[in-house]
C-alpha cells in the first residue's frame, strides 16, 4: 500500500513536472518573445485552422498614447503571430504585412530622429526588428512619408514605401489578404 502510494505520488510529481515543462517550452517557442502577450485558450469552442493559409494585412494610423511606450497596435501584430504558433499553427502558413501611416507612422524614425519630436528613445526599435525577422513586411505610406517628413534617410531599415497606404491596402487586399485595421 505504502509503495502504491509512493508510486502514485511520484506520478503526480511527474505529471506536474511536465505540465510546467510543457508551459515553458511554449513560451520559449513564441516568435516574438519579448512582444505580444497571449493567454492559452485550451479547447476553444471555435476551432483555430491550423492548415489554411493566413493572407493578413494590418492597417495601423494610430500613435501611441505615450510615446516612450511601445505602440500597442503595432504589438498587436507580435500578438497575433505569437498566439497563431502557440496554437500550433506553423509560422511559415502565416503571410503577414503591416501597413503604417498618420500618427503612427512616426513609430517608424531612426532613434535620433524619434528623440528630437519625443525627448524620449524609440521603444517600437526592437519590435519592427523582431516583426521582420520573423517574415512580416511593413510599409509606410509614401504620402505619410512626404507630410511628416520621414525620409529614407529618417527611418528605420526595416521598411518600405509604398506610393500610399490606401494604395497598399486596395492592391494587397486584391490579392487575397484579410484586413485588420487600428
Amino acid at each position: 500500500m505504502i509503495k502504491n502510494l509512493q508510486l502514485l505520488c511520484f506520478l503526480g510529481f511527474l505529471i506536474i513536472f511536465s505540465e510546467g515543462f510543457a508551459q515553458e517550452q511554449t513560451a520559449s517557442e513564441k516568435p516574438i518573445a519579448n512582444f505580444g502577450p497571449t493567454y492559452p485558450i485550451e479547447n476553444p469552442d471555435y476551432k483555430t485552422s491550423l492548415s489554411e493559409e493566413y493572407k493578413v494585412v494590418f492597417d495601423v494610423s494610430k500613435p501611441a498614447e505615450n510615446p516612450a511606450e511601445v505602440n500597442k497596435y503595432v504589438e498587436t501584430v507580435a500578438r497575433f503571430l505569437n498566439m497563431h504558433v502557440e496554437a500550433g499553427k506553423p509560422l511559415n502558413s502565416m503571410k503577414v504585412y503591416l501597413i503604417m501611416h498618420g500618427g503612427a507612422a512616426q513609430t517608424l524614425l531612426k532613434n535620433e530622429h524619434y528623440k528630437e519630436i519625443f525627448k524620449t528613445d524609440n521603444p517600437n526599435i526592437p519590435l519592427f526588428e523582431a516583426l521582420r525577422e520573423q517574415g512580416v513586411e511593413i510599409l509606410l505610406c509614401g504620402q505619410t512619408s512626404f507630410a511628416r517628413n520621414i525620409s529614407e534617410e529618417r527611418r528605420i531599415p526595416e521598411t518600405k514605401i509604398s506610393l500610399s497606404a490606401m494604395t497598399a491596402l486596395i492592391q494587397l487586399q486584391n490579392e487575397g489578404y484579410r484586413l485588420i485595421q487600428f
